[in-house]
């Protein structure tokens, strides 16, 4: 689990206007009790649709680009959705179904786990990942590499991986679980793509296409244990729960799960995941494109619109009747 630091204190006020700040702080720096004539405060109006629809298109306006999302709470059914059906690019979120395929590979007797993978020099590419300060000839294991392509998103370990499980592979697994507009193109760098390659238009999309709504009903499927069997799907989550960058999807959690998958070109950031948090679990996915500036680092503008809109999602889809955090008016 990633330990992330706990706010929704934007969100809070952004969705019930209530006037004054809610007790909330991370664990390292506990709030001061509140003042002898300190009341609680009346209890916020519910947030409806059209109030996380406002908060919502109020944050985008902050940052200059186009944002594309899809997120729904597992438990009550409840979604919102901003052209979460168009074709966005995936970026390394691409790596996911890449995983899916692989599993479903290795339980038809198609692939093995301890399958050995050689790391060439050549096979090395440049981006995210650890592989290209190893040894030339260094071998792995199927499992390595597909964990390395989650965990810290190596470009290397997602090409090896590609060599046994193609991406036309793959984007056969994804037609049969009903995700027609999600495909793997080609590997990080280009070789080996796939037929959707041949298509100028798909083409430009690079590594991956995929919508929100498809990448939130994948994640969806996985966390009810309906793709390639229980164990696997939850093989498959647990995974995504050990990814190590949380720059997106609840960036400002503390001692919140998240199972997630982040991916980033220059222009763009993305983001799929799960957030266990108490009055729900809010699966979504999130994609910030077209940013006038490449900023790679941090505290890249899009990353915090992620955060940001994670937070108004978590609190807009709350499970109903769970307790919120307690507010208090001087």
């Amino acid at each position: 689990m990633r330990v992330r630091i706990f706010r929704l204190v934007s969100a809070a006020a952004l969705l019930a206007s209530a006037g004054c700040a809610l007790a909330v702080s991370p664990a390292s720096n506990p709030p001061a009790s509140p003042p002898v004539a300190a009341r609680p405060a009346a209890r916020p109006a519910p947030v409806t649709a059209a109030t996380l629809d406002a908060a919502i298109k109020a944050e985008i306006a902050s940052v200059p680009g186009n944002v594309w999302i899809y997120a729904k709470n597992l438990d009550t059914g409840a979604t919102y959705d901003l052209r979460g059906d168009e074709r966005v690019r995936t970026a390394s979120t691409i790596k996911l179904p890449i995983l899916v395929a692989v599993y479903a590979e290795v339980a038809e007797g198609k692939a093995r786990w301890d399958q050995e993978l050689i790391l060439t020099k050549e096979k090395k590419v440049s981006g995210s990942g650890v592989l290209t300060e190893f040894a030339d000839n260094t071998k792995l294991t199927l499992r390595d590499a597909t964990n390395l392509m989650i965990v810290v998103s190596d470009n290397s370990a997602t090409n090896l991986v590609l060599d046994v499980v193609s991406s036309d592979t793959v984007n056969a697994r994804m037609d049969a679980l009903g995700l027609t507009k999600t495909r793997s193109v080609r590997k990080i760098g280009g070789g080996n793509p796939g037929k959707v390659n041949d298509d100028p238009v798909w083409r430009l999309y690079g590594l991956g296409i995929s919508t929100p709504h498809e990448m939130v009903t994948l994640l969806e499927r996985l966390e009810r244990g309906e793709i390639v069997s229980p164990a696997a799907s939850k093989e498959i989550v647990e995974t995504l729960k050990r990814e190590q960058f949380g720059e997106g999807i609840g960036r400002t959690l503390y001692d919140v799960p998240v199972a997630s998958k982040l991916g980033a070109l220059d222009r763009l950031r993305s983001d799929i995941g799960i957030v266990y948090g108490r009055r729900g679990r809010i699966a979504m996915a999130i994609t910030v494109d077209d940013m006038p500036e490449v900023h790679y680092a941090p505290d890249n503008p899009g990353l915090l619109l992620i955060s940001r809109l994670s937070l108004l999602l978590m609190e807009g889809l709350a499970m109903p009747g769970r307790p919120a955090p307690t507010a208090f008016c001087p």
